[in-house]
């Protein structure tokens, strides 16, 4: 009985496969492009939905995609429109036929999105805005990236908006000592653009510094003519910092101040010390008080 009803099951199945049948189905596509010249911006279209005639046998191997001939698309420049009507893929898709007769294409339009493909070379540069160093260090002089350019190919649309100097950032900041780190070079959509490197190295010298303040006695500027002047308080302190190996060369005697009676502030009797003169290799130099109290006598 098992047997009968295999062979029954075989006969009526070759029968019916040497029928011819019309359906609705997928078939495949493939843009032809030259790659060195043109990127599509989305991923294209892979398959289109068709109306086709054929024997079962032609369906059943079309259905398991055994020698199925993709249905070619050809784009040999950047196209007007960057879709395809339905009807205009008919003679593609009956010269990739083989045993499908088609009827009609049920896909009303292909999209897609080309590109003309570019390079572009840019110089990197560490990010101003990233603090590298922990308290009481700093680098000194400039930091060092190798490689020095990164090279970008893609898209042009998005290649030629990319930045110039291409910022990078290290992964490690609170350096306490002289180092060489990698910095990753990272950018958006990758999918698209690719780089000719994936990092750079920064070698960085950081050096300790020193904090410091001396007492200063204002000059002032462009006082009224017949007026004594008492200032509260008399002097003011500068701080700044500096590398620790340059404290013993450091001429302390450079620094000037000066109150510039051009800026008297009426309202309370005050003038903003002003900091005219300062030594090489000091930094982040403050003045304090911030506002002098100025008494004008005759």
């Amino acid at each position: 009985m098992l047997l009968c009803f295999v062979a029954a099951s075989t006969f009526w199945m070759l029968n019916a496969l040497n029928k011819s049948y019309s359906t609705q189905t997928t078939y495949p596509v493939r843009f032809i492009y030259n790659e060195k010249q043109l990127v599509p911006l989305k991923p294209l279209p892979e398959e289109v939905l068709v109306n086709v005639t054929a024997k079962g046998w032609k369906l059943l191997r079309k259905a398991l995609r055994l020698e199925v001939q993709p249905a070619e698309i050809y784009i040999r420049n950047i196209p007007r429109n960057n879709y395809l009507l339905g009807s205009a893929l008919r003679p593609a898709l009956v010269n990739a036929m083989d045993g499908l007769q088609l009827n009609f294409v049920v896909t009303d339009t292909l999209s897609f999105n080309f590109d003309s493909k570019t390079s572009r070379t840019v110089p990197l540069q560490l990010d101003p805005k990233q603090k590298l160093t922990a308290d009481g260090f700093e680098v000194a002089g400039p930091v060092k990236l190798s490689p020095d350019s990164v090279t970008f190919v893609g898209p042009s649309s998005i290649v030629n908006k990319i930045s110039s100097p291409f910022l990078v950032r290290l992964p490690s900041t609170n350096l306490k000592a002289s180092a060489k780190v990698e910095a990753p070079v990272t950018y958006k959509n990758q999918e698209l653009v690719k780089a000719n490197i994936e990092e750079t190295v920064a070698t960085i010298n950081i050096k300790n510094l020193v904090q410091e303040e001396r007492q200063l006695l204002p000059e002032l500027v462009n006082v009224p003519e017949g007026r004594n002047v008492l200032l509260h308080p008399a002097s003011v302190i500068v701080r700044y910092q500096l590398f620790e190996d340059s404290v013993s060369l450091l001429n302390r005697e450079s620094f000037k101040a000066v109150l510039n009676f051009a800026n008297f502030n009426a309202r309370d009797s005050t003038i903003v010390p002003e900091l005219v003169q300062k030594p090489v290799g000091v930094r982040k130099v403050m003045l304090a008080p911030q506002r002098v109290k100025v008494i004008l006598q005759k």
